[in-house]
């Protein structure tokens, strides 16, 4: 694995204004395993001028050709399935099975899937006497976050491709040999020139002048609510449109009826997953008082399972989250809880034995957890779940909707339909059924603080289009 010593702009591999780096570590390890360039508001302006200058050509591109290109790019993805993987693993601390399963698979297939929508998509209707015409928005600044980071990549750039928009694209910093790994894929599926370009930076300079820049006719991030509030607020600034994916707090209800072993195994694991270092997690299991007690014990033994280990093991559920920044963080809101009154079950803020090295935490379960507690309310994104009770459905449904964010959650019961009519009265973007599994074709998107605007499939593709109406 080699970083590149510069940023790709306009269809090659350029040196940045500046001489500043970023240093990629490894959390397992806490070794450095990567420099690359910590690029300026100079090459985001750069950057933007060339996408700017693409823009015309790839605009006029017809659909079919765009999702030639796209198809192509995915092929690329696809060809460097095991590097995507070994990559991922090596600057986030994704487990190496997880990786090739989720950080390297489902981009892969979302890429695909702009391909086929890119060419099946009804770019023009008619309306009465109108025809509507969906036309690209223009020049896109796409922001992303860390914890996956190739797939939020996609999410963002095939579907702004697929519309004929151009893309100028700032990863995280903790995460940037990926992006530099996709770049090398766009470039060998022959996208033209300046249609993508990528610059790596820190986020209060290179990302706040990507946000700003009067170039740029459309902002997508995905980070934490607070920076998505300072992005809307510069782009709103400017009477430009943001599409923002923000945090979450989501709730996995288990109604009476349920089967409660295999919703609380897979309520554990989604928590687990990434190391809890997803957006969307089921971080508060509600179970009803008459079960309350076996839900915690059950709990408690399945997170016994995930042991923290090394990500580079075939074995491995559990790797470091991120960060030492990111361990102090979710260490932080364990003594808090505890601090608060919810009752340890499992885990706790010390570190795993045998991994002092390495920014692991350990599994952690908390039981009599209120729904006023920081730990019930705010995001942690870290390996912690806490468990609820509740007297009857009607409380259930306040408890769940007791937060902020609405991006995701799942709902058990007996029946499938007892499941979604429940699921209707959750404020929140999706939920699962009963296990139901994620869809890459379906829209993604939060409620209240989570976000604004949807990704992937055909829902993710109208976010980089806007409409221009000719009464005939």
């Amino acid at each position: 694995m080699q970083a590149h010593d510069a940023l790709y702009r306009d269809g090659a591999w350029r040196p940045a204004v500046g001489t500043g780096l970023i240093e990629v570590t490894n959390p397992a390890t806490e070794e450095v395993i990567g420099r690359v360039p910590a690029g300026t508001a100079e090459d985001v302006d750069a950057a933007v001028r060339a996408a700017r200058a693409a823009l015309p050509g790839w605009t006029a591109t017809a659909p079919a050709d765009r999702a030639a290109r796209l198809a192509a790019l995915g092929e690329a993805l696809a060809a460097r399935r095991e590097e995507i993987a070994a990559t991922v693993s090596a600057e986030l601390g994704a487990p190496l099975s997880f990786s090739r399963a989720v950080h390297a698979d489902l981009p892969i297939a979302v890429a695909g899937s702009y391909a086929t929508i890119a060419a099946e998509y009804a770019f023009e209707e008619r309306i009465g006497n109108s025809r509507v015409l969906h036309e690209p928005i223009g020049v896109v600044g796409a922001i992303t976050p860390w914890n996956y980071p190739l797939h939020q990549i996609v999410a963002k750039v095939a579907p702004a491709l697929a519309a004929g928009c151009t893309v100028v694209l700032k990863p995280a910093e903790n995460t940037p040999l990926v992006a530099q790994l996709f770049a090398e894929a766009v470039d060998a599926a022959g996208l033209p020139a300046g249609v993508f370009n990528l610059v790596t930076g820190y986020g209060p300079e290179a990302g706040e002048a990507l946000a700003g820049h009067a170039g740029v006719d459309l902002v997508s991030f995905t980070g934490s609510t607070a920076v998505g509030q300072r992005i809307g607020a510069l782009a709103g600034a400017a009477v430009k449109p943001v599409a923002l994916e923000l945090g979450g707090k989501s709730a996995n209800v288990i109604l009476p009826g349920a089967d409660l072993v295999r919703a609380v195994k897979v309520g554990v694991a989604n928590v687990m997953a990434n190391s809890g270092q997803t957006c969307s997690a089921w971080t508060r299991m509600l179970v009803d008082a008459d079960r309350y007690d076996e839900a915690v014990a059950l709990a408690a033994e399945a997170a016994a399972k995930y042991v923290p280990g090394d990500p580079s093991d075939e074995k491995t559920r559990l790797g470091p989250v991120v960060s030492e920044r990111q361990r102090e963080r979710v260490t932080g809101y364990i003594d808090q809880g505890v601090a608060e009154g919810a009752r340890l079950v499992a885990g706790g803020a010390d570190a795993p034995e045998g991994h002092e090295r390495g920014w692991y935490v350990r599994p952690t379960v908390f039981a009599d957890v209120t729904p006023g507690m920081t730990i019930a309310q705010e995001e942690i994104f870290g390996p912690v779940l806490t468990l609820l009770k509740y007297e009857d459905t009607e409380e259930a449904v306040r408890i769940a909707n007791d937060t902020v964010y609405g991006l995701s959650g799942a709902v058990w019961a007996a029946g499938e339909e007892e499941a979604v009519a429940f699921a209707r009265r959750l404020e929140t973007g999706q939920v699962d059924i009963n296990g139901g599994r994620f869809n890459p074709l379906a829209p993604f998107g939060g409620y209240k603080h989570s976000g604004v605007g949807r990704e992937l499939g055909t829902h993710g593709l109208a976010e980089y289009l806007q409409t221009k109406s000719l009464q005939l």
